[in-house]
């Protein structure tokens, strides 16, 4: 078996050039992304934008009107808005910030980016290991008592799928120097919005909130994210960044899905059913599995633990053309670990199909 493993799922091209597979009969569910296709009428607008040529032109340096959209859909400022190159890039960006100010608190298993940002900048940092057993209740309080300058949050948690409420994450700002929130997966959390800390953005200027598109869209080849803090903060990203981070066809794309605030709702009720239903779904499942433990999750991912390493296991998915993500990369598990995200009813039975007759062996 190759030695190497993902630093991040959604590696289909690479995965299926080592294997021997076509990368569209390879079922994904390594990366946490929805599984249904966008709108004809979005994909329409799309082809309509290519055909009109505009793309001979620099892209819109300001991003006037995305961000004009982004903030009549959060009810936020215009200037508190930096659009992004995916949530990567601002991570990057958010980490220059946070070197400034001390030790950075790493809440783990985390996403491995929030690291290779802070590397960026040799900034300072320590993982903070948070529990590996949680109730199914949610929201939870944030679990962690944290004395370092800067904190890194993720809600709902990745890999784990813990909910953190508002309130506990609002505790934390008025003791730590800057507040770091990564929504990524909120949107597609039933009542998950009621946890956002965009809220509290205006009154706290230490504090950073970023979104993604990607997660909620399967967009995630535009690379399309938004951070939204302090006006001053954000005004000295802008001034320090690369000046075309954003390509037209992305900026169109999000004013387009900003805009049209009714389809919108229309389409996270559909991810919010499909997630209700696949999780309730999925969790039912794994109590027929006794070498797995499916733990508690509100997302659309999740982590399982076994006594043994799934190394093998998830090997031999693979060859049968399904990915889970290996998660080696989260600092805190191992190969005894793994995370499986949702897919549509008839991928799900496949894995829980492929997934029983491996363990049965």
């Amino acid at each position: 078996m190759n030695s190497s493993f993902q630093i991040h799922g959604g590696n289909i091209d690479e995965e299926a050039r080592r294997l021997g597979l076509q990368a569209e009969n390879i079922i994904d569910a390594s990366a946490s992304i929805v599984p249904f296709t966008l709108s004809d009428s979005f994909r329409n607008y799309l082809i309509q934008k290519l055909k009109e040529n505009s793309f001979r032109s620099y892209p819109d340096r300001t991003h006037k009107e995305l961000k004009k959209a982004i903030s009549f859909y959060h009810s936020v400022e215009p200037e508190m808005i930096l659009p992004g190159n995916g949530a990567s890039e601002l991570f990057t960006w958010v980490a220059r910030d946070a070197s400034q100010y001390g030790i950075n608190g790493l809440p783990s298993p985390g996403f491995s980016d929030y690291e290779r940002a802070l590397k960026c900048w040799n900034a300072s940092y320590k993982f903070l290991p948070i529990p590996l057993y949680w109730p199914p209740q949610s929201p939870q309080a944030f679990p962690l008592e944290v004395s370092t300058s800067v904190i890194w949050i993720t809600n709902p948690h990745n890999p784990t799928g813990q909910l953190w409420s508002r309130n506990s994450i609002e505790f934390l700002l008025k003791k730590h120097s800057l507040v770091i929130c990564d929504e990524a997966f909120l949107p597609l959390v039933p009542n998950g919005e009621k946890e956002s800390l965009i809220p509290l953005v205006n009154q706290n200027p230490n504090l950073i909130v970023i979104r993604s598109l990607t997660k909620l869209f399967a967009i995630a080849g535009l690379r399309l994210g938004y951070a939204i803090s302090h006006p001053s903060r954000i005004n000295n990203w802008k001034e320090l960044r690369d000046p075309w981070p954003l390509n037209s066809l992305a900026i169109d794309a999000g004013i387009k899905l900003m805009n049209d605030t009714k389809a919108m709702l229309k389409w996270k009720q559909k991810v919010h059913m499909w997630i209700r239903n696949e999780n309730s779904w999925f969790d039912n499942q794994f109590k027929d599995i006794q070498k797995i433990i499916a733990h508690p999750s509100v997302s659309n991912f999740f982590l399982l633990e076994s006594k043994s390493s799934l190394l093998v296991i998830r090997e031999k998915l693979a060859e049968k053309n399904i990915l889970l993500r290996d998660c080696r990369s989260f600092k805190g598990l191992g190969e005894n670990w793994l995370r499986v995200s949702l897919q549509t009813r008839e991928n799900n039975i496949r894995i829980i199909r492929e997934l029983k007759s491996q363990l049965n062996r």
